[in-house]
């Protein structure tokens, strides 16, 4: 090969390269973006409810609207059982799975109906303890309750961890409500959905294979 051919080979597979590096981030963005409208709130067996940043049991507005929506889904017969998610910070004295479930049990929803799963300190480790928690208790398939631009990933995570899980996104929480705020919360979950699906779900396969 002369220097030349040898040039433009390395110029075209350059070019390839640069055009995954653009095209995949913009597909992922796309596809969290369509996800985030897309409201299944189809029968299941239980509603999960990841958590969310709480203040002395008092949840976030992030996490209050999540757990808000899910008690409209309870109350539409979307599933009879509510599962908070989520454990706590170092220094905290309650966990976002027992501050959600004492809101919802607070607000109306019968104490019998909502199952705290205190374990998790990331999206994926709380997904991990719901589906061991559902599988105890036979439930197969889920209605997700998160934030918009959270859904494909959580929706990613329990499918590859054998449930059959839809979406239903909450939209209460106004800190997401402008043009700005929101295309920094899908930039910001592009990079986390990358992550998850490059460098941690061969992991998760491999351990349910």
């Amino acid at each position: 090969m002369t220097p030349i051919s040898w040039l433009r080979w390395t110029l075209r597979v350059l070019a390839v390269l640069l055009v995954v590096a653009l095209t995949v981030p913009f597909v992922t963005a796309t596809r969290i973006w369509l996800v985030s409208r897309q409201d299944d709130r189809r029968p299941a067996d239980v509603l999960l409810v990841p958590g969310a940043a709480q203040f002395n049991g008092v949840p976030s507005p992030v996490l209050e609207s999540r757990l808000r929506h899910a008690k409209v889904l309870f109350e539409e017969g979307v599933a009879p059982t509510i599962m908070t998610l989520g454990a706590n910070r170092p220094g905290d004295r309650y966990t976002e799975a027992s501050s959600g479930r004492a809101y919802l049990i607070r607000h109306g929803v019968p104490a019998s109906a909502v199952v705290a799963v205190p374990y998790g300190d990331d999206t994926l480790g709380s997904m991990r303890a719901a589906a061991v928690a559902m599988r105890k208790r036979g439930m197969t398939s889920a209605v997700i309750v998160t934030d918009p631009d959270h859904s494909l990933r959580t929706r990613t995570m329990g499918r590859d961890l054998g449930m059959r899980a839809w979406t239903s996104p909450a939209r209460f929480n106004a800190s997401r409500l402008s043009t700005a705020k929101g295309a920094h919360y899908v930039l910001r979950e592009t990079g986390a959905y990358l992550d998850y699906v490059v460098f941690r779900r061969p992991r998760v396969q491999a351990v349910l294979g």
